[in-house]
């Protein structure tokens, strides 16, 4: 059990360390070496990784643009509660709109989600569904609360 114990603590070691030289690389330049690392941690279940995966295919930064990989990969981190894929799933399902089944709806699911992480411009972006009474029932007061909620934490428009 004590070796079981070392061997999880020393994999989580090489994971961060990983991670770490991937955001390196990334930052320098280095994208296909970047998004290999990060895709070979996002396989593994790594929500950052598959964040940062999302972020390099939406990007196209190194790769072809291609934000049907980049909703896959931002789908599998927002499942596991990262709030920043939550908002980026939110902004895709937002800008498809009308264009999808129900994109406003999954815009507001997972703005509303993004917002329970602390991510403030997802206030805001809800704020916008509900006055324009996409994905929800228009309500301006809704709305209001949203954007005030948006200002406390620093949003400012």
């Amino acid at each position: 059990m004590k070796y079981l114990f070392i061997l999880i603590i020393a994999t989580a070691g090489l994971f961060a360390n990983d991670f770490d030289q991937a955001v390196e690389d990334y930052n320098q330049g280095g994208y296909i070496k970047a998004l290999n690392a990060f895709y070979a941690l996002a396989k593994e279940g790594n929500a950052k990784a598959q964040y940062n995966v999302g972020l390099i295919y939406a990007s196209g930064k190194g790769v072809q643009k291609d934000l049907t990989k980049a909703q896959k990969w931002y789908e599998k981190a927002a499942k596991q509660g990262n709030g920043p894929a939550q908002y980026n799933l939110g902004l895709l399902y937002h800008a498809s709109g009308e264009s999808t089944d129900h994109g406003y709806e999954k815009a507001k699911y997972w703005y509303e989600k993004a917002a329970e992480a602390g991510i403030m411009q997802a206030y805001n972006n809800l704020a916008s569904l509900y006055m324009e009474g996409k994905g929800t029932v228009k309500d301006e007061k809704k709305a209001f609360e949203l954007l005030q909620k948006a200002a406390s934490m620093g949003l400012s428009l």
